[in-house]
């Protein structure tokens, strides 16, 4: 008797894996714990909602990086983002959302093409907000990706909290496989810290309301330190070897324009002398590199997303779109 209950309670464990079920895990129970006693979330109802929660295998091969890292390229990178559509169909969401986009400027200083470019980068205007439950997708990187998991279990909380607030069920939403949401891809942090209910119907909608995503993206940047009517970067031109120190100072400004030329470095601006800025080199293999100078504003941008060729991106974008319309 006693070997069949126990081939029985490992059968029943099979089948629990097999069907991705997180309920029963000592990790899944201690965090259920955790939210019933920080934020009163009732034990049973998260019990319930984790036998329903699955995990989903894409997810973790979408975050894991390859084992073969593949070279980064700059020109492959910017090619992704710099194309006719992005650049077409940006005009045409300025041009819907002309008034929201002005509004965003004046309450906040970001120019339109700024957030207009980081909606096209981040899901080509809505057009591809992702198709993962976002309830699978952190719990899966929440208990089964290690590297990140206290990463992720910040955001699974985060999100449980923002789908109590918003009276959503929590199975309802999709995003991507790192579990950001909507037109402007906010993970449930960022959701619930700056999005807004930019067009005034007393709900904040990130997934539907274009003119909530426009005054949201404007937030985010203006709480990240955006300064109102400054420049984003600057050209540079680089000789010898003494520009690397800068490289290492990282992306945050922090030398002083008076010393480029000590580093090797030049560039055109009228800035005052003591603006600081950082040294961004846009590696492509088998081509030059391509130096700027990032200012503040570049900075603020890699809060969007950590990549200084993704600030170059949406940099680069924004003009696109600017100078066709």
């Amino acid at each position: 008797m006693r070997s069949l209950a126990l081939a029985l309670l490992l059968f029943c464990a099979g089948v629990q894996a097999a069907r991705g079920d997180f309920a029963q895990r000592p990790e899944v129970r201690s965090f259920i714990r955790e939210m019933v006693e920080r934020h009163a979330f009732v034990d049973s109802e998260l019990a319930l909602m984790f036998t329903r929660a699955r995990r989903q295998e894409s997810v973790i091969k979408a975050i894991t990086p390859p084992k073969e890292p593949r070279e980064r390229s700059w020109r492959v990178y910017r090619e992704r983002f710099l194309n006719e559509t992005r650049i077409s169909e940006g005009v045409e969401f300025w041009r819907r959302n002309a008034a929201a986009l002005e509004r965003a400027e004046k309450e906040h200083g970001v120019p339109p093409e700024i957030v207009v470019a980081i909606i096209g980068v981040e899901t080509l205007y809505g057009r591809n907000s992702g198709s993962h439950r976002v309830i699978d997708a952190l719990a899966t990187l929440a208990f089964d990706y290690p590297p990140r998991a206290d990463y992720f279990r910040s955001e699974l909380e985060q999100y449980l909290l923002y789908a109590r607030e918003a009276n959503l069920d929590v199975f309802s939403v999709r995003g991507s496989y790192a579990g950001a949401i909507g037109i402007p891809q906010f993970m449930p942090t960022s959701y619930r810290k700056w999005a807004l209910d930019f067009d005034g119907n007393g709900a904040i909608d990130l997934r539907g309301s274009a003119v909530d995503a426009v005054g949201s993206v404007a937030n985010f940047l203006r709480a990240h330190g955006w300064r109102r009517g400054e420049q984003v970067q600057l050209p540079a031109q680089v000789t010898g070897d003494a520009h690397r120190k800068m490289l290492e100072a990282g992306i945050e400004p922090s030398i002083a324009l008076s010393g480029l030329r000590a580093h090797g470095v030049e560039t055109r601006s009228n800035l005052p002398a003591d603006t600081p800025v950082a040294l961004i080199d846009l590696v492509s293999p088998g081509a030059p590199t391509e130096y700027r100078l990032g200012l503040r504003n570049f900075y603020v941008l890699t809060r969007y997303n950590r990549s200084s060729h993704y600030a170059a991106s949406v940099y680069d974008l924004a003009q696109e779109i600017k100078g066709r319309k």
